[in-house]
């Protein structure tokens, strides 16, 4: 509802702010309008300077940017479900964008075109945004997310295919209530699903890769369709933006939006720092993980079912060179295996499992046949050992 609502202000004021600009410059000059668009700030930083959010304690230190960037990407890339809505984000935008990119021509081109025509061309927009959020509960209660996303892209692409194809300034009007109504359903259901299918700690990340896929389709879209009506004329710009958008609802035919909220991606915390007998360092490493099972063979298929699903929530959270491996002597153990690059992002790597991940562990050790918790080694690789590495210090050995 809060994504919603952000997005009916958008809206509102995409119709709102051009006619207040123009009275302004009207009456004042274009030099007051940019004075109080700039004083129009002044309650936002005011706002944000009162606002105290609370600090998490921290349980490992804060990432560097480069390698918090990387995770972030790293994640998005191995979950398909949040590629799917990035990915068809960005195609809405680039289609999309051109109603907006080209209705100032679309204005023009009536007898009566002009600032005043423009602006109700928006303010229909804003009403078609307004409607749209108003029945999202209602909608959002009929509909699984797929059926809404294809409802978003078609009735956009019919807003776009009867602005290019038709001249009558009132079905031009009629058209832009949809298109608004599509543009606020479409936009807050992937930003939602974006937010709730991702944990909190990269949910940030995930979100801002969202938003530069989706407005940087609206740019490219804003060139293109631009380059296109340019070339071919505005009306044919629009209709094959259109048919994009027809593109977009079927493409759902074989990747389905997602349902958010069917997983529970609150951090487990279960995981304590062991007590090590050597001196490490944050940044002491590369770090090797083996985890040994013992596993009967009728139980094979099931492991290794559930071995999948370990390889990817390992990769996803930071591990390396996953690899899975059974004793040729005694067929009955296995080793999980992988490499994560310092001890400090061990740690984030285990603050990062979530409910729903900690299920294919518990899945796991209830497959295992040995006395207690699979075993658990954690090593550090060393390609080369000093004589001062072989030194106790005070019962420990420091390793750089």
């Amino acid at each position: 509802s809060a994504v919603t609502l952000n997005s009916v202000g958008f809206n509102m004021m995409r119709s709102v702010g051009p006619a207040a600009g123009g009275i302004i410059v009207a009456a004042f000059g274009a030099a007051a309008a940019f004075a109080v668009n700039a004083l129009s700030y002044v309650p936002l930083l005011a706002a944000l300077s009162r606002w105290k959010p609370g600090i998490a304690p921290r349980n490992a230190p804060p990432e560097a940017f480069g390698p918090a960037v990387a995770a972030g990407l790293r994640y998005v890339a191995l979950s398909p479900n949040l590629m799917r809505v990035i990915l068809r984000g960005a195609l809405f935008g680039f289609a999309a964008v051109s109603v907006l990119a080209l209705l100032p021509l679309v204005a023009k081109s009536q007898p009566q075109g002009g600032s005043l025509l423009f602006g109700f061309l928006l303010g229909c927009y804003g009403l078609g945004a307004i409607a749209g959020a108003v029945l999202s509960p209602r909608i959002r209660a009929r509909h699984d997310n797929e059926m809404i996303v294809r409802l978003a892209f078609a009735g956009f692409a019919g807003s776009a295919i009867v602005l290019g194809q038709t001249g009558s300034l009132w079905l031009h009007a009629l058209a832009m209530l949809p298109a608004g109504a599509s543009w606020v359903l479409a936009l807050s259901l992937f930003n939602v699903t974006v937010q709730l299918s991702t944990p909190r700690w990269v949910v940030a990340r995930a979100l801002a890769l969202y938003q530069t896929l989706t407005f940087g389709g609206m740019a490219a879209g804003s060139w293109v369709w631009g380059s296109v009506a340019g070339a071919e004329g505005t009306g044919t710009a629009l209709t094959l933006a259109g048919f994009v958008l027809l593109f977009g609802a079927l493409i759902g035919v074989w990747f389905k939006a997602p349902e958010f909220g069917t997983a529970d991606l609150d951090p487990v915390n279960r995981f304590r720092e062991p007590a090590l007998r050597l001196d490490l360092r944050g940044r002491s490493g590369p770090i090797m993980i083996m985890v040994d099972y013992r596993i009967a063979q009728d139980d094979v298929a099931e492991f290794l079912r559930l071995m999948r699903q370990r390889r990817n929530i390992r990769r996803r959270d930071g591990a390396r060179n996953w690899a899975l491996l059974r004793d040729l002597e005694h067929p009955d153990l296995w080793s999980e295996s992988y490499h994560i690059a310092t001890w400090d992002e061990y740690v984030r790597h285990n603050l990062r499992r979530t409910k729903t991940d900690a299920e294919v562990t518990v899945a796991l050790r209830a497959l295992h046949r040995g006395e207690g918790d699979p075993v658990v080694h954690r090593m550090i690789e060393r390609h080369s050992v000093s004589q001062r590495d072989d030194v106790p210090l005070m019962g420990k050995i420091e390793v750089p």
